[in-house]
C-alpha cells in the first residue's frame, strides 16, 4: 500500500508525492506510518522525518508542527522544513557547533529566555545536520 504524503511549510510545499513508509518525530517519540494506518492527529517535534519512496529513504528536517493521517493520506503542516539533500553538511555542522557553544554559554546565565532560545536553536541545528547525513551524538 502506498501513502500520499504532503509536507507543507508556510512558504512552500516541501514534499507532495507517494511513499511506502513515513517515520515522524512526534512529541512522544518516533512514529512509523504504513499504508492502512489508523486515523491520527499528532503534534510533531523538531527533528528528522524519513520518507521511503521508490525504495530510497529521504530525510527532511522538520521544525515542529502537526500531522494528520487518514485514509492513506499523511498531511504534515510544519513551521519550517528542509530536505536533507538541500542542506550543506559543512554549514549545518558549523551551525550545530555554534549552537552547542551558545547553549553552554547560556547555562551559566540567569536569563531563562536565553537558555530556552539556545536549546531550541540547538535542536533545529541538530535536525538539519542529521537530515543532511551528518552524525550527531
Amino acid at each position: 500500500m502506498t501513502l500520499t504524503v504532503r509536507v507543507i511549510a508556510p512558504d512552500k510545499t516541501i514534499w507532495d508525492k507517494e511513499a511506502q513508509e513515513v517515520i515522524l518525530p512526534s512529541t512522544t517519540g518516533q512514529l512509523g506510518i504504513l499504508g492502512g494506518h489508523a486515523p491520527l492527529l499528532t503534534a510533531l517535534d523538531t527533528g528528522v522525518m524519513r520518507v521511503r519512496a521508490e525504495n530510497d529513504w529521504i530525510a527532511i528536517a522538520l521544525m515542529g508542527g502537526f500531522a494528520e493521517i487518514e485514509a492513506d493520506e499523511v498531511s504534515i503542516l510544519v513551521n519550517g522544513a528542509e530536505r536533507g539533500d538541500n542542506i550543506d553538511t559543512e554549514k549545518a555542522r558549523l551551525a550545530y557547533e555554534e549552537a552547542e557553544k551558545r547553549l553552554q554559554t547560556s547555562e551559566s546565565s540567569d536569563n531563562l529566555q536565553e537558555k530556552i532560545k539556545a536549546k531550541q536553536t540547538l535542536k533545529r541545528a541538530r535536525a538539519r545536520l542529521q537530515a543532511a547525513g551528518g552524525m550527531v551524538n
